[in-house]
């Protein structure tokens, strides 16, 4: 389970003294629980899933990404350059990112086998079949193009 995993990797960045590394799991950590918490209750321990802890982790990201632009045009490097090394770490939980070509197949098929359905439906479709392969621009993109 990616939670373990986490808390594994935890242990392995206090015992290397990568302070950068142990404060984003921290956050990642604390952020998974508070999510779980509100989720699930009392019972957020056991019912925390892959794809609720998955969830967490893309926001993180986004907000990091936002983070970075935001402050970057502010002209705020070093923070920028923090952000981006929050980033990195978090980067490696995600999934791998599906290649373009593979992208472009999954959803052909789904549009193929959903003809006559408007664009938020099959877009919701689209997502549920990359299973968060790739990122919503992306598919609406390639949704788009087909469309």
């Amino acid at each position: 389970m990616l939670f373990l995993e986490l808390q594994k990797q935890l242990v392995v960045a206090m015992k290397a003294h990568n302070s950068m590394e142990v404060g984003t799991i921290r956050m990642l950590i604390s952020a998974v629980k508070n999510v779980a918490i509100d989720k699930y209750g009392v019972h957020a321990d056991t019912k925390v899933s892959e794809a609720d802890i998955l969830d967490v982790v893309k926001k993180q990201v986004k907000t990091h990404k936002e983070s970075i632009d935001a402050f970057t045009k502010a002209g705020r490097s070093e923070l920028a350059e923090k952000e981006q090394a929050e980033l990195d770490i978090l980067s490696k939980y995600l999934p791998a990112e599906l290649s373009d070509e593979d992208l472009l197949a999954i959803v052909s098929k789904v549009v193929l086998e959903s003809s006559g359905i408007a664009y938020g439906p099959l877009m919701g479709k689209v997502m549920v079949a990359v299973k968060g392969q790739a990122g919503g621009d992306r598919v609406s993109y390639m949704l788009k193009s087909l469309l």
